[in-house]
């Protein structure tokens, strides 16, 4: 058995419920402002995620409702709005992290893990994470590999291959074995696995174990970091939350 010595976090349903309660109300606040007849109800949005990425969305929708591919000047303009409004929705306090994401992320801490952010998410929406959700917990991690850091996005193991080789390159892992994912979709453990990394699933509101093309993948798949968790796929945990020593118990 392996020794967890890191924590590779994906943000978007994993930490907090930004899809449902930040991205799509800031693309449809965008989309608004432009004078597009759009707007991505919550049962509707979730068929976006699919594609990863604010501005393949955008342009993907763009040509869906035009019959034509948009001009990359115009997806860059919306999704610069939309970025303002995300951040407005994270100042208002609209999101909050979700259950048990804060006791894990400090054990992981004072145990010596690193920890490290790993997401299709941009630089600026991380921040604003970070300003207005993380707030003192920011140094926990030792850093991100974004949405802006990378040519090709989830499903494309990219993002979580330059945090293995980050990791390894600065002496704190020895072995892929040594890490954890935590995931909450379909796209993100195919990323994670294709990267040769273990990873867990942790659902959100649109990712289920029905979502999961292969949950045999998943070295487990729970409702959520925090009680009253449950593992839905893998091996049991007892305590009711997801604690480092049940993580330590999935590294093989």
């Amino acid at each position: 058995m392996a020794t967890l010595r890191a924590l590779l976090w994906d943000v978007d349903g994993t930490l907090a419920e930004t899809e449902r309660d930040g991205h799509r109300p800031a693309f449809n606040r965008a989309f608004a402002e432009a004078g597009l007849p759009l707007h991505w109800d919550p049962r509707g949005y979730g068929r976006w995620l699919a594609i990863s990425g604010g501005r393949e969305r955008i342009a993907a929708q763009l040509h869906e409702l035009e019959g034509q591919a948009p001009q990359p000047q115009r997806v860059e303009a919306l999704q610069a709005a939309k970025q303002g409004h995300y951040r407005n929705l994270m100042q208002q306090g609209c999101l909050q992290l979700r259950p048990g994401v804060v006791d894990l992320l400090r054990e992981a801490h004072q145990a010596g893990l690193c920890q490290v952010i790993v997401t299709t998410s941009s630089r600026a929406a991380i921040s604003a994470l970070m300003d207005h959700l993380l707030g003192p917990l920011e140094p926990v991690f030792r850093f991100w590999v974004c949405g802006d850091d990378v040519g090709r996005k989830k499903p494309h193991p990219e993002a979580y291959v330059q945090a293995l080789q980050r990791l390894l390159a600065d002496g704190l892992v020895a072995d892929p074995a040594e890490l954890l994912v935590i995931e909450d979709s379909d796209n993100g453990l195919r990323a994670a696995r294709a990267a040769g990394l273990s990873c867990v699933v942790t659902c959100s509101h649109y990712s289920s174990l029905g979502s999961l093309a292969d949950p045999d993948r998943a070295a487990a798949v729970v409702s959520q970091l925090g009680p009253p968790s449950r593992v839905l796929h893998g091996p049991a945990c007892q305590d009711g939350q997801i604690t480092l020593s049940y993580l330590q118990s999935l590294v093989r």
